[in-house]
């Protein structure tokens, strides 16, 4: 499963997209539907690889046809590769995409902007199974109003070669030392969200800086976090966005330590013969996604979004793509639908909730701080844009 998953993350480019401004503007007013009715017969999706599979990749993994068959509503998919292509396909094509599966470090940027619309909770009879820790989250939900239903997480995690680095590491913080033995072999995501996880390492090595959470930077934070990471970027040798290129890297051993997603580690593991490297979520905690299915507030399709919505949250359906794709599922009956399902929840933490208290999910930054400070303005999403392209030099 692991392997065939593989195929379907190949060939994502990454790229950086205008973003909003920082600010943090007024969700739009909007009226909630009080019912679903008779699907309006299509339905045009933007999701992660993975989510929306319709058996292109492998016939045998397939949960859109059976949406279609159920609802009458043809689907039309089309995936991209980081939040930020994401946001650029919705804000270039306002009225093409019906509904969108939003990390969220895109999710607000797309309430802000009026692209996406209040969701009916009600009329989603699975939002009741949605893991509580995933619900009133401020990348879904904006002034008690629901903007979509969580789909599922996961964490960053640190991965080394275990025949290449000794001792184990236990901190971020040994990742971004300049005189580490490792030299230039660090491998790291590539995207401007990177920022937060030189200031989780920052909020335990520096604490007079008083970061309280890593997305809500004032000027004097932000300052130090970029530094530190203008100082990490010397010993870099590879910028990701495609978890085959890091897998490959590691095979190789262009990289030997990185950020990296668990599924990654699962798949060099997996190999024949294994890939010696290990994966811990480090002392200082992480960063990490959880997403949301969200519908675009000029749908001329909402019977079928609401109809996607439930169909996508269902503990079977749910169940099937966290094991596809690699992750924790948003729905909690997932869990115990078969043994190999448990084992999937049980890897990924799907109910450990002690393993999230301090998985800082990713989350638009914004001026007006998000940690809730009023006297002082933290450092927009334009701006970590603008010093990530300065940081790669």
């Amino acid at each position: 499963m692991i392997q065939r998953r593989l195929a379907s993350i190949v060939g994502i480019v990454a790229i950086v997209a205008a973003a909003c401004g920082g600010g943090a503007s007024p969700a739009p007013s909007f009226n909630l539907p009080t019912s679903v009715g008779d699907g309006e017969g299509q339905l045009t999706v933007l999701a992660w690889p993975g989510y929306a599979e319709n058996g292109s990749t492998d016939e045998t993994v397939n949960w859109v046809k059976p949406f279609e068959d159920a609802t009458g509503c043809k689907v039309t998919v089309q995936v991209f590769g980081t939040s930020d292509e994401a946001f650029s396909l919705f804000s270039t094509n306002p009225t093409k995409y019906d509904v969108i599966s939003a990390s969220g470090d895109a999710s607000l940027r797309l309430v802000r902007a009026g692209y996406v619309q209040p969701v009916n909770v009600d009329l989603v009879s699975n939002y009741a199974d949605i893991f509580p820790a995933l619900k009133d989250k401020p990348y879904n939900t904006v002034d008690g109003v629901h903007y979509g239903i969580p789909h599922g997480r996961g964490s960053n995690l640190l991965m080394w070669r275990t025949d290449k680095i000794t001792p184990a590491p236990t901190s971020w913080a040994e990742m971004f030392d300049p005189n580490a033995a490792w030299g230039k072999h660090v491998s790291v995501y590539d995207a401007p969200i990177y920022i937060a996880d030189a200031a989780v390492v920052l909020m335990h090595t520096n604490p007079d800086l008083k970061i309280k959470n890593p997305y809500a930077l004032d000027d004097t934070q932000f300052a130090a976090v970029v530094d530190l990471l203008k100082k990490q970027q010397p010993v870099i040798g590879q910028y990701w966005t495609d978890y085959t290129k890091q897998q490959q890297a590691f095979e190789s051993g262009d990289a030997t330590i990185g950020t990296t997603w668990q599924v990654i580690t699962y798949l060099l593991q997996s190999e024949d013969p294994p890939i010696p490297v290990d994966v811990i979520k480090p002392v200082e905690g992480a960063t990490g996604w959880s997403d949301t299915w969200m519908i675009n507030s000029k749908t001329k399709n909402i019977n079928c979004a609401y109809k996607w919505l439930n169909h996508i949250v269902s503990p079977e359906v749910n169940a099937q793509i966290a094991a596809w794709f690699g992750e924790a599922p948003g729905n909690a009956k997932s869990c115990g639908l078969s043994q190999a399902d448990q084992d999937n929840c049980d890897f990924f933490h799907a109910a450990d909730d002690d393993f999230w208290k301090d998985v800082w999910y990713w989350q638009t930054p914004e001026t007006a701080c998000v940690d809730g400070r009023t006297d002082v303005k933290c450092k927009g999403f334009d701006d970590w844009v603008k010093a990530w392209t300065e940081i790669k030099g």
